[in-house]
């Protein structure tokens, strides 16, 4: 599984929109607003790099309102929370 975290620079006026639409493409896990430099930050989980360049480049970016995206490419998880939930199996305690 590949993981990559894209920043997301957008129209201001239309943040809770492509944040939506954002969150409606297939690979996309997660679309956060935060402060700082960027308005938004998507996290895209998929199979392959090719996969990748589809959610990105064919989807997420022709979104209207987005303006700018960067992309980072994760190579390790480290969070234990990730990894406990790889593994659940859905038991509660």
């Amino acid at each position: 599984m590949l993981t990559a975290i894209v920043l997301i620079d957008s129209d201001a006026a239309r943040i809770p929109e492509v944040a939506q639409k954002i969150s409606d493409v297939p690979g996309v896990s997660e679309v956060y607003s935060v402060t700082g430099d960027v308005d938004l930050i998507a996290l895209v989980r998929v199979r392959a790099h090719e996969e990748l360049a589809d959610v990105i480049a064919d989807h997420l970016s022709k979104i209207e309102g987005v303006l700018r995206t960067q992309t980072y490419i994760a190579f390790k998880t480290y969070s234990k929370h990730d990894l406990e939930a790889a593994f659940s199996i859905g038991l509660e305690d």
